[in-house]
């Protein structure tokens, strides 16, 4: 039996789907905590939530443990949980068969951490976790290093790009055409209201252009909402009527054709973040501005990605042959193909 350890989050009933459908589900058990109205998942014995309340939340880690010493594999969707970090420390003699799929907010954790005593306790239990998880697996060599670096994590890496939010629909995948149908530039700022997204830097680089015709979509929808109000009132102040808050969250299909309306995208994350939209964006040919000091830029770059460097921020799309190389690499790499290969080879490996 193969464990699968995850809060729930948008990439989770996407990810638990793929698994029935591509793979041998009776193979595959998942222990969850979160809110399963805001993420449904279909109800079955293979799949167990961990209750609110005293009573359930001993029940469901006194489950947890049972789980962990009985799997063949398990599977640790991030490393957020620190009850499960704690439960992972306690049982020690697991870890080996542990895959940490890292999402990248766990794994930066350690800059965000503080020097009281409940940080410096939760960072030691988390150093103590890491340093002997047997797997590690992302697609961002860069961060096995800074994980490595960090928290003397000594797992093998293994390749995958971990979730279908990664995947690129091979019909989103766009001819670049030499004009956009609208006047102007439309330009997305972020992906959330996560303030990791350095919202306001980002709007600063952008005043050299505020006269020009232009319209900024900030997604702000999900994430900090005492971050998104500073957000919405500096984009006001500075940008009025050009910068455009998406406050109400889209459905998927409603957000792709969004996503296709756009020139050009800055993401000004310190941090390896906004990969799905990232991956997206570049399929359809659009322009993509990011920091050159973050893993991923390396990871893309490294697939022959053209990518602009948010430091020297013009406003200009891509040469149309770039943008069709760009589409070309991540339909090749990007695919669902690709995933479950991946994933096979952990599972059966």
């Amino acid at each position: 039996m193969i464990l699968h350890v995850a809060g729930l989050d948008k990439f989770i009933p996407p990810f638990v789907k793929l698994v029935e459908e591509e793979f041998k589900a009776d193979n595959h058990q998942f222990w969850l905590t979160g809110d399963t109205v805001k993420y449904p998942i279909e109800h079955s014995e293979a799949k167990y939530v961990c209750g609110d309340g005293v009573w359930h939340k001993f029940a469901g880690y006194a489950k947890l443990v049972n789980q962990l010493y009985s799997a063949r594999k398990v599977m640790l969707h991030g490393l957020f949980n620190i009850r499960v970090v704690l439960v992972l420390a306690l049982c020690p003699w697991v870890l080996p068969k542990c895959h940490w799929i890292i999402w990248g907010g766990d794994l930066y954790q350690f800059r965000k951490a503080s020097n009281t005593w409940q940080s410096r306790i939760k960072e030691a239990l988390r150093r103590f976790v890491i340093r002997r998880v047997g797997h590690l697996v992302t697609y961002i060599e860069g961060d096995v290093e800074l994980a490595r670096q960090w928290y003397g994590a000594k797992g093998t890496h293994h390749e995958c790009i971990m979730y279908l939010s990664n995947v690129v629909d091979p019909k989103m995948i766009m001819e670049p055409g030499p004009a956009s149908d609208h006047d102007g530039l439309n330009i997305l700022l972020g992906n959330s209201a996560d303030p990791s997204n350095n919202h306001i830097e980002a709007l600063e680089r952008l005043l050299p252009f505020k006269d020009r015709p232009l319209k900024i979509y900030a997604p702000l929808s999900y994430g900090d909402q005492s971050h998104a109000k500073k957000v919405i009132s500096q984009g006001k102040a500075w940008f009025g009527d050009k910068f455009v808050p998406m406050t109400d969250f889209m459905p998927f299909e409603q957000y792709l054709e969004f996503l296709k309306s756009l020139d050009i995208a800055i993401f000004n994350h310190q941090r390896q973040q906004a990969m799905g939209n990232t991956i997206t964006l570049l399929g359809m040919g659009k322009t993509v501005f990011m920091r050159s000091d973050v893993s991923h830029w390396h990871f893309l770059k490294g697939l022959g990605i053209k990518l602009n460097d948010v430091e020297n921020l013009e406003l200009c799309r891509i040469a149309r042959d770039e943008a069709k190389e760009n589409a070309h690499v991540v339909r090749s790499y990007f695919s669902r193909a690709t995933l479950v290969k991946q994933f096979s080879d952990i599972f059966e490996g």
